[in-house]
């Protein structure tokens, strides 16, 4: 293993942050959709992908300026998540959980096949209005795009915390995740919040295809940021707001920790799978994660 070096270590810690913020970010519209319907959105990685094409594309073909084509990605992922809800889940409430996985799963291989028969299977970009040269803090030097990148995810993060808390629609989006029953007999229309956890789901998808496709480029290959965001909600809890923002900054780091002292040693790829063998580790030990709760059902 490499002699340990404050210095680089710090470096490694603030990057592990600011991308922990951005997967935080996508992991946000997991938890969304788990908590309104107890189904995982297997096309998470797909939305993520679509997205970021869509804010592309308004680039290239309308030379829009990055502020719209973010608010174009974000108000057409939102109709999206929306009339997927209306047309494709809606017909399925009351049947098992897993018929919504397998929907969610079809929806990420038409995504992903539509994606490329649309804009191709070239690699685009998000260009930022930021400059490239690098920004010093202390010993750390940071990316201005990794940085704004961050900030965004940190603001949009709050603010949906925010909306949760303190907004009516927010506690009823809660009262519908904690009991469907309870919140039908309280006079809550629950398919109404059912298709707003969706198009949210949609919001953030596209607020985090902008973020990680400026800093990575546009392609198919975007859409495997949803896999690595798996680690993140099993880690901090699938049911949990503040588990995606802790389990994304602690993925962060055990990432840039393995691809800064482990893949030196073995050339390379411990970064990939060490945030699985910890989601393994805290399985074992917990298996609803650092922040989810724990059901206990009557046989």
């Amino acid at each position: 293993m490499p002699e340990f070096d404050l210095q680089f270590t710090l470096v490694l810690v603030t990057n592990g942050l600011m991308i922990g913020l951005m997967y935080a970010l996508i992991a946000l519209g997991f938890v969304l959709v788990y908590k309104a319907t107890d189904a995982i959105n297997f096309a998470q990685g797909e939305f993520v992908m679509f997205a970021a094409f869509i804010a592309a594309a308004g680039a290239y073909v309308a030379d829009l300026p990055f502020w719209a084509c973010a608010l174009l990605a974000v108000l057409c992922m939102a109709a999206f998540g929306f009339g997927l809800e209306r047309v494709v889940l809606r017909p399925l409430i009351g049947r098992p959980v897993v018929a919504v996985i397998m929907a969610t799963i079809g929806v990420a291989a038409l995504l992903r096949g539509f994606a490329t028969l649309v804009f191709g299977a070239g690699t685009r970009a998000i260009v930022m209005p930021v400059s490239d040269d690098p920004i010093f803090l202390g010993p750390v030097m940071l990316p201005p795009v990794q940085l704004v990148s961050a900030g965004v995810s940190l603001a949009f993060l709050a603010g949906f915390t925010w909306f949760f808390l303190r907004t009516r629609m927010g506690v009823a989006m809660r009262a519908v995740a904690d009991s469907q029953q309870v919140a039908m007999a309280m006079g809550i229309n629950v398919p109404r919040y059912f298709a707003l956890a969706w198009a949210m789901a949609g919001m953030v998808s596209a607020l985090g295809g902008v973020v990680w496709g400026a800093m990575l480029g546009v392609d198919n290959q975007l859409a495997l940021v949803g896999l690595k965001v798996f680690p993140v909600v099993i880690l901090g809890g699938l049911d949990s707001i503040a588990g995606a923002v802790v389990g994304g900054l602690i993925v962060g780091i055990v990432e840039n920790f393995a691809a800064g002292y482990f893949d030196p040693i073995v050339g390379g790829g411990t970064k990939d799978f060490a945030p699985y063998v910890l989601m393994i580790l805290v399985l074992m030990i917990r298996p609803e994660g650092m922040f989810g709760r724990r059901r206990i059902e009557r046989v």
